[in-house]
């Protein structure tokens, strides 16, 4: 009780601080909006993943930063208000523009109520780190970056999301990628995530050669070994990301229905119930809300 009674008086962000001290890893799966922030929630995660592919792919594009600051700020109110306090991760892409921008990302995330923001390298217009034809800045440019998120986040205080540093520099070398890691680190971050390392091996070396909570990227048929969160734990990962998994499986459920109507076959097996469908978008909440206030 006592536990519980803490996480409610946490803010998101002070709630992933938190959960960055415990000695075990966290499952986290990505959402995408509000409907599965509350299929998240609904499940009891302890933390959540704004993804930037995700929120692209439901506004019908790819993830090569066709939506603007402003449309995934929108995105991150929404979910923040739908996970109710549960601490998320927002991806706040390469800044949208130079340093002053990536201040203000981190600003308004924060106030929408992401828990942490990450911040990557790669030149802009970026795209997704499983794809062909990343390029990325200076490692110069890429320590300013997050020198000025950092900034960002010590300026608001207690209130200040953590500040992930990525890096896809793994298209240059790993030596490279691992190089800013570490300086990423001392810049200030709070956690960092190397993108696409290409074998076991190679996730064993950042685990080893930089220090504090690190994030693992599981994307199916991607770039990087796909492992079990045990195994990610004893390498010295904090964070198991599963980016697409939500938005995979909704896709396949909808091409399913899809070909089931066409058909004109009985697709009701494959369907949550209009009544559960009800209840995860909130409708009891509502109806009791409602009584609440009702006159006579």
């Amino acid at each position: 009780m006592k536990k519980r009674a803490r996480e409610q008086t946490e803010s998101p962000a002070e709630r992933m601080r938190s959960l960055m001290q415990e000695d075990r890893i966290l499952i986290t799966p990505a959402v995408y909006d509000a409907l599965s922030a509350k299929c998240v929630v609904r499940a009891g995660f302890e933390l959540t993943f704004m993804t930037g592919f995700g929120v692209s792919a439901v506004r019908g594009y790819p993830d090569t930063q066709l939506v603007s600051y402003g449309e995934m700020l929108a995105s991150a109110t929404d979910i923040a208000v739908a996970l109710e306090g549960l601490p998320c991760i927002g991806d706040g892409d390469t800044g949208y523009g130079n340093c002053v921008n990536v201040k203000r990302t981190i600003k308004g995330y924060g106030q929408a109520g992401m828990a942490c923001v990450m911040i990557e390298d790669q030149v802009a217009p970026k795209r997704c780190g499983h794809v062909a034809g990343k390029t990325v800045v200076s490692r110069e440019e890429a320590v300013a970056r997050i020198r000025a998120a950092c900034d960002a986040r010590d300026e608001m205080g207690a209130a200040g999301p953590l500040i992930m540093a990525r890096t896809d520099a793994r298209c240059v070398s790993m030596d490279e990628a691992i190089a800013r890691c570490i300086e990423f680190k001392a810049a200030g971050c709070d956690v960092t995530f190397l993108e696409a390392p290409e074998s076991v091996d190679e996730m064993e070396r950042y685990c080893k050669e930089v220090e504090g909570p690190k994030m693992a990227n599981m994307v199916p048929n991607g770039r990087t070994p796909v492992l079990s969160a045990s195994r990610l734990h004893e390498m010295g990962y904090k964070i198991a990301l599963h980016p697409v998994d939500l938005l995979c499986a909704s896709v396949k459920a909808m091409e399913g229905a899809c070909e089931a109507l066409k058909a004109a076959s009985d697709n009701s097996d494959s369907m949550v119930t209009f009544g559960h469908l009800k209840e995860v978008v909130g409708f009891p909440k509502y109806h009791e809300e409602e009584a609440r206030y009702a006159t006579k």
